[in-house]
């Protein structure tokens, strides 16, 4: 076993379309270390708990869902990331507005926290993670080198959402993305057990003016300043 306290480990937390995906995925290409999307470990459960019939209600069953996640993410320099769940790429899939409701409260199931915490933690080898996520330095990774917060208001992460889902041809409503992104926000910040905030230590920043280029930069900026490229 790898001693995880001595590979590298970048976190970018934030709320859902702060552009932490995006980074989070142009950084494990450029730096070649390996990705973690927490988030998509809970869609992920999400759509297991879906595939076999489970209801989200149900805890316990939940519970064992999330201990025995079939999950790899895949970095391919021309498509980015892929994700396979039990052998079948589900990277577009487990985006549906849907599964990002149910993985949102799932999330917010403390047994199903504790269930994935340590498979989180085993995705940190050599030469390093980039991780995704909302509690990724404040909880998973608490002694990550480099802790990044992106926030971006709500309308502005809802105008991006839509225009995502738009031009992959899905029929959406601008109205019903703000006031789901909203109530999300809700959930996570509130939660009992970790709730999204960013780490005492982590660098913030706001993303509703930014290009993705621009934020890119100021990342690599920092990891560059930790001796991390």
């Amino acid at each position: 076993m790898p001693n995880k306290e001595l590979v590298p480990v970048i976190t970018v937390d934030g709320p859902s379309g702060s552009g932490k995906g995006t980074i989070c995925q142009r950084l494990a290409q450029q730096m070649e270390w390996h990705f973690l999307d927490s988030g998509a470990l809970y869609r992920l459960t999400a759509l297991a708990a879906h595939h076999h019939g489970i209801s989200t209600e149900d805890e316990e069953s939940i519970k064992v869902v999330a201990a025995h996640l079939d999950v790899q993410f895949l970095t391919d320099q021309s498509a980015g990331i892929k994700i396979v769940l039990e052998g079948e790429e589900v990277t577009d899939s487990i985006r549906a507005e849907k599964i990002g409701l149910d993985a949102s409260t799932v999330a917010a199931i403390p047994a199903v926290r504790e269930a994935l915490l340590q498979r989180q933690r085993d995705f940190a080898v050599e030469p390093g993670l980039i991780a995704d996520g909302r509690d990724m330095g404040t909880v998973v990774f608490p002694e990550a080198c480099l802790k990044v917060f992106l926030d971006a208001s709500a309308e502005e992460r809802a105008s991006r959402r839509y225009k995502q889902l738009i031009s992959k041809g899905v029929s959406a409503s601008l109205e019903d993305i703000l006031l789901d992104i909203k109530a999300r926000d809700e959930r996570d910040m509130n939660r009992t057990v970790s709730p999204l905030k960013p780490a005492p230590d982590a660098v913030i920043l706001d993303t509703t003016k930014m290009s993705i280029e621009e934020v890119l930069e100021v990342v690599l900026d920092e990891a560059k300043h930790k001796g991390l490229r």
